[in-house]
């Protein structure tokens, strides 16, 4: 942690004298930054790129429980809480998706309601005598599409 310190900060300070500062020893500054990672840490950069593999293979909708039972199908020997670190520490997170509730239409409100002129007859016997519509709701990538359509009860067609 200390050398990793003063590694950020040699641009701005000497090396003498950020080593002073943390009463660490020069050459134990350069023999650390010479020295390659260890057994550890190349261990925790390899449980990295596995859990990123599983994440993505999941459609990265998989937490770390489901990560930790697909690695240890695969034989690789790692605790859950191990995983959900890891996880963490490299911004793996599961994404939910949120079930779609429309909210277009408040039913419960104090002013009247239109009069019911149909009657339920869908054949009119003439042209432009009566009209029905619809909304929906269409999801793309960038959010919620609305798309309602009026049609004439008499031919089907689409007037609007």
């Amino acid at each position: 942690m200390r050398f990793a310190f003063v590694r950020e900060h040699r641009r701005r300070w000497s090396v003498e004298f950020l080593c002073g500062v943390l009463k660490v020893s020069r050459s134990g500054f350069y023999a650390w930054s010479r020295r390659g990672p260890s057994r550890a840490a190349t261990r925790r950069l390899e449980l990295a790129a596995a859990i990123r593999r599983v994440h993505e293979e999941g459609r990265r909708a998989y937490g770390s429980p489901r990560i930790h039972a697909a690695l240890a199908a695969r034989g690789v020997r790692c605790c859950e809480n191990t995983v959900a670190r890891t996880m963490r520490d490299h911004g793996v997170q599961a994404q939910t998706r949120r079930r779609f509730v429309p909210r277009s239409t408040d039913s419960r409100h104090p002013r009247p309601v239109a009069e019911n002129v149909l009657a339920r007859d869908f054949s009119p016997g003439r042209r432009d005598a009566a009209w029905a519509s619809d909304a929906t709701y269409i999801p793309t990538a960038e959010g919620w599409l609305y798309l309602a359509v009026t049609i004439d009860l008499f031919s089907r067609r689409v007037v609007g």
